[in-house]
């Protein structure tokens, strides 16, 4: 566990202060307290989980991590890199991008251009690594929606196949490989939920490609045991609840 005592300039530089210049300036005006004390030295540090912290008597909200929950929207990329999509970094703002005390916002995992649902950001690299490990083995569910109908039979030999471990054939860079035991259930000739541990490049397209059918539509409505929320509309995003952090395993 990080210690969470920290520098003042930094947390000031941290949280919108500007530099660290800009923040000794600051501090030189007298206006900066901590537990109501007024501080006035750089290098004094404050405890991130415990103190109050003040500047011109507004208390400022300590952030150690961010951790937000997006509904991606269909034709987004999870790349920062130009392109000729938007990113689902340019759906978040200025503010919740930016840095924390100690880490970057990152995506955990990520979904293809065409594929919606949910999405995971965090400046929490523990976390991040928690969940995308392969030790780990935290399962990942989506909704399908298949182009060819499959009546019962096939169903249950799809089924079959997915969780004995299919082999999945290569696809450009891409090798071949075998999946891992996964579990799908038909709601009816089209529509089915696969739940997999795995985040191989295109997994759940390949899978079904592998039994003669193409996916026209894919969705990740959950991570584990957080759910996808879907009163968040395509496109936007919110910070996870206490309750959801729990669920994570996040205090």
């Amino acid at each position: 566990m990080s210690n969470p005592k920290e520098r003042i300039d930094k947390v000031l530089s941290k949280h919108g202060f500007g530099s660290r210049k800009d923040v000794k300036k600051l501090l030189h005006t007298g206006t900066v307290t901590v537990n109501g004390q007024i501080v006035t030295a750089q290098d004094v540090k404050i405890d991130m989980d415990h103190d109050v912290l003040k500047v011109a008597d507004e208390v400022i909200s300590l952030v150690r991590h961010r951790y937000f929950m997006m509904n991606k929207v269909a034709g987004t990329v999870c790349s920062q890199k130009e392109g000729i999509y938007t990113s689902v970094y340019d759906l978040i703002s200025e503010e919740d991008r930016a840095d924390t005390m100690e880490g970057t916002l990152h995506l955990v995992g990520r979904l293809d251009v065409d594929t919606e649902g949910l999405l995971l950001l965090t400046t929490d690299g523990d976390l991040t690594h928690r969940l995308i490990s392969p030790k780990s083995k935290v399962d990942k569910t989506y909704e399908v929606t298949l182009e060819t109908p499959v009546d019962a039979g096939q169903q249950q030999r799809i089924a079959d196949l997915f969780a004995a471990g299919i082999t999945v054939p290569a696809e450009g860079r891409e090798v071949e490989f075998v999946a891992e035991n996964a579990r799908v259930t038909f709601a009816d000739e089209t529509h089915a939920t696969l739940v997999i541990h795995e985040g191989k490049f295109h997994q759940v397209k390949r899978m079904f490609q592998a039994v003669g059918n193409k996916v026209i539509y894919l969705k990740r409505i959950a991570e584990g045991e957080l759910k996808l929320d879907e009163s968040i509309a395509p496109g936007t995003y919110r910070d996870l609840t206490a309750e959801e952090l729990a669920v994570l395993g996040v205090e």
